[in-house]
């Protein structure tokens, strides 16, 4: 991407983004509250206006290129009261590649499990969602993104607010994409682990402050630009 900004209410709150971003990488955006972290997310797959910047995916524009990319929102955002199945919401990921008027059949249903089984709940496929656990929910989130196949992720907190379970279940998730040659995108807020989570590294308040291989990108005087004062104080002690 080069150039993205984005206003709301005149105020930017992305501002010149010019990123780029390794294939077949765990890659990790972090930054502060109210960085504009998932306003990125949003922009890039245009769900949020940008007032200026360009965008390409693989070589091509977003609408080219859609097919090839997942995505998995913040939890909160999700109406999780409404009456439906885990094994429907994860079928939802195939609509776009059905049609919405073709119905999902024996195949899909296969897919659908499969995924479910990937991250361990597929023996809850017929509990209603508003029944699960908000790691389980994100769970079904993560299957609904896996059964589009896609060549690229991008998932906003994913690990925001879960159990040790459902975390070292999303990490082998991840890492199992990384092994079939995908690129998976993560919004994260947590500095202990993301060393150890990603490959690769981008500080974003507003702007980027750097984007690099996690080893020379997560330093102190990075994460002090990004985080002001208090980003010595959130280091690993083990830095």
């Amino acid at each position: 991407m080069r150039d993205l900004t984005v206003v709301y209410r005149e105020r930017p709150v992305l501002w010149d983004v010019d990123l780029t971003l390794p294939p077949g990488q765990l890659c990790a955006i972090v930054g502060p509250n109210g960085a504009g972290k998932s306003t990125l997310l949003k922009a890039v797959l245009g769900l949020v206006p940008s007032a200026s910047g360009q965008v390409r995916f693989f070589g091509q524009p977003l609408e080219q290129a859609r097919q090839r990319i997942g995505y998995v929102p913040q939890r909160n955002t999700v109406d999780w009261d409404f009456p439906t199945s885990v094994l429907d919401v994860v079928m939802m990921g195939l609509y776009r590649k059905l049609g919405w008027f073709r119905r999902p059949g024996r195949k899909e249903r296969a897919v659908a499990l499969g995924a479910l089984e990937q991250v361990g709940l597929a023996e809850l496929s017929e509990r209603q969602i508003a029944e699960l656990s908000g790691g389980q929910q994100q769970r079904v989130f993560l299957a609904r993104a896996l059964v589009q196949q896609a060549d690229l992720y991008f998932m906003d907190e994913p690990f925001a607010g879960v159990d040790a379970v459902t975390e070292e279940a999303i990490l082998q998730v991840l890492r199992s994409l990384k092994a079939q040659g995908k690129t998976v995108v993560v919004v994260h807020h947590d500095l202990e682990t993301v060393r150890s989570y990603f490959d690769h590294l981008t500080l974003l308040n507003v702007q980027v402050i750097a984007s690099g291989p996690m080893g020379e990108t997560y330093t102190p005087e990075n994460l002090q630009k990004t985080y002001g004062r208090l980003g010595t104080a959130l280091l690993s002690p083990a830095l």
